[in-house]
């Protein structure tokens, strides 16, 4: 079936997709009951458990990049039955409403990553979406957790450390909330197998609020329990 996933694997229709495998773990082993490892194939770890409300979920790594959450995604979808994928993940936040700690519902991923070349769309450019459906889900349950949310586009880059500092005003004045790394590429897989998709981010930094602190790396397990909690919601 896959040279990156065990063949064997058994995955629930809804997969959350944090980058880190260690973050996978962790939400396994602090989220759910009755879960198992079922893949753990170069070091990507995945399993597959139920919430503590009963609804079947898996969690799996993406790894960095939107040419390994390509990979991963269009695995999932394609040969194990997954039909929502909900990429959970941090972002840096670009608008002055987006502070550190908020979490954002993403719309649609703009990028000038090359990742749609390979549709040969004749100059067109593919405007990727998250479903509507999981969407209004999402922002319907995040009031119910009275979670501070924002909603709207981001940028999915190919570059972390840019040789261009102030490259991001370009898409900060066009109202993008923030930058991220992965959302691209999952959403253009969820339209061409027709499958659904939707990010759900923290802001981890910011390019704007110069006088908020980045989360540290021990702030980011306790500040994204919130954005884990509602993506749990999204569960079968």
């Amino acid at each position: 079936m896959s040279t990156h996933i065990n063949d064997n694997a058994k995955f629930a229709k809804t997969v959350l997709m944090p980058g880190d495998p260690l973050r996978a773990k962790y939400i396994a082993e602090n989220f759910l009951v009755d879960y198992k490892l079922v893949t753990d194939t170069r070091g990507i770890l995945g399993y597959t458990g139920k919430t503590k409300d009963g609804k079947e979920i898996s969690v799996m790594a993406s790894g960095m990049g939107i040419p390994s959450i390509g990979i991963y995604s269009y695995e999932l979808y394609k040969f194990y039955g997954v039909e929502n994928i909900i990429r959970i993940g941090t972002c840096g936040g670009y608008q002055k409403e987006c502070h550190v700690g908020d979490v954002i519902l993403v719309t649609s991923a703009c990028s000038s990553s090359n990742y749609a070349y390979q549709f040969d769309l004749k100059g067109g450019v593919l405007a990727p979406c998250s479903d509507f459906s999981l969407l209004l889900k999402a922002y319907n349950n995040a009031k119910d957790l009275n979670l501070n949310v924002h909603v709207g586009p981001i940028f999915s880059s190919d570059v972390f450390y840019d040789e261009d500092p102030n490259y991001y005003k370009k898409f900060a004045n066009l109202g993008v909330l923030g930058v991220e790394m992965e959302s691209y590429g999952l959403f253009i897989n969820a339209m061409r197998l027709h499958k659904k998709a939707l990010c759900i981010l923290t802001v981890s930094d910011t390019f704007v609020n110069k006088d908020e602190k980045d989360l540290t790396k021990e702030e980011r397990q306790e500040k994204l329990n919130d954005m884990f909690k509602l993506a749990l919601t999204m569960g079968d």
